[in-house]
């Protein structure tokens, strides 16, 4: 009887013992930024970069595993731009900005939404994201849902698709999954 397979690691131990210590090195803070908000901070994990090598091993385990069809990663202003062009870069895919109204040059398509404390507006160059693409949007929080559907819909305008919804932190009890119907994958839970 053959007991390689036995010696060998399982891949699913391998990706909880990651998702482990990126929870572990996700900073509380209380009552910031306003009484009442538990601010969950991802910087931490910038200070070690083993801790981003788990979260791109994870994101694209998941890509690869649960997406059949990717051509282009969007980022969301301003911390999908830390972890969306290391994924674009290491898929081999274009990276896509989307950002507050005002930063973008040229022609931009623009969407209005709501936030927890107020609201903001989307923009994105037109011509960045060819229509038809199959989009994968990379943000670091995902709370009642607000930025990420209007992400979706601001791609959508744009003659796109969405295949899915990557977040670094889900709040699942504020339930913002619910905003929009494409899938959505969450590196870890509070």
């Amino acid at each position: 009887m053959n007991d390689q397979k036995h010696n060998q690691p399982n891949d699913g131990d391998d990706i909880q013992k990651r998702l482990d210590r990126i929870k572990m090195n996700v900073k509380s803070f209380p009552d910031f930024p306003k009484s009442g908000i538990i601010f969950r901070d991802i910087f931490p994990l910038f200070h070690d970069p083993s801790l981003i090598d788990d979260v791109l091993y994870i994101l694209k385990h998941h890509i690869k595993n649960n997406i059949k069809n990717y051509d282009t990663i969007i980022g969301l202003e301003s911390r999908g731009f830390l972890i969306g062009p290391l994924l674009a870069y290491e898929l081999r895919v274009p990276f896509v900005p989307i950002r507050k109204a005002g930063k973008l040059p040229g022609k931009v398509e623009s969407i209005a939404y709501e936030l927890e404390y107020g609201s903001d507006k989307f923009e994105i160059q037109i011509d960045s994201v060819k229509p038809n693409s199959n989009c994968i949007i990379v943000d670091d929080l995902l709370a009642t849902g607000g930025s990420a559907r209007s992400a979706v819909e601001l791609i959508r305008k744009c003659g796109s698709n969405i295949v899915n919804v990557i977040v670094l932190i889900e709040l699942i009890d504020l339930k913002g999954r619910l905003q929009y119907p494409e899938p959505t994958f969450s590196l870890v839970k509070f």
